[in-house]
């Protein structure tokens, strides 16, 4: 062999090797491509369900705090309707009570008594239902009796009614008037 023929033979070699690297636009590219695109959307489709994921969560955790918020009302009620006939014993003893008594330290004690009370149901979110005048609403008023007057309105309040929030705790025992009544 001559030094012609072993440059050539080397030529052809290194010819071959440079055909065999990948070059911008041949087959080994867009492999390459590809598969930078599928792991591109693998990790948009991770992200995505982790954003499902966290919103979840935070729908979960809200989801939560109204359910403990519920159940705090819940016990609330429960709690007020057990108070509420002693409160109603407390109003109608202050109520009728005699001018020349009012300046007794002891029916002071009462009244103070009864405005603690009050205020005490108030903090916890109870509300007196309006009733006198009112248009009977079968939701939040009770029917003890018809009188004559205005038809379908409140014309007495036997017994307040409270609600906490939107919710009735005990409706409000009215008398209705009605046109013609008996």
């Amino acid at each position: 062999m001559t030094g012609n023929e072993d440059e050539r033979i080397v030529d052809r070699r290194a010819a071959s090797r440079m055909n065999d690297d990948p070059q911008p636009g041949s087959e080994a590219t867009p492999s390459l491509e590809q598969q930078l695109t599928a792991e591109r959307e693998k990790a948009d489709s991770y992200y995505r369900n982790w954003q499902r994921s966290a919103a979840d969560f935070a729908n979960y955790k809200k989801r939560v705090e109204q359910e403990k918020s519920k159940s705090a009302e819940f016990v609330n009620a429960a709690l007020v309707i057990n108070l509420l006939p002693v409160y109603d014993d407390l109003e109608r003893a202050v109520s009728t009570v005699d001018a020349h008594l009012a300046g007794l330290n002891w029916v002071q004690g009462v009244i103070a008594i009864q405005r603690k009370f009050q205020q005490m149901l108030e903090a916890m979110g109870v509300n007196e239902i309006a009733a006198a005048g009112e248009t009977f609403d079968p939701n939040r008023h009770e029917a003890v009796g018809k009188q004559t007057g205005d038809d379908g309105k409140v014309l007495h309040v036997v017994q307040k009614g409270y609600q906490i929030g939107d919710r009735v705790i005990r409706p409000a025992m009215v008398i209705v008037g009605e046109a013609g009544a008996s």
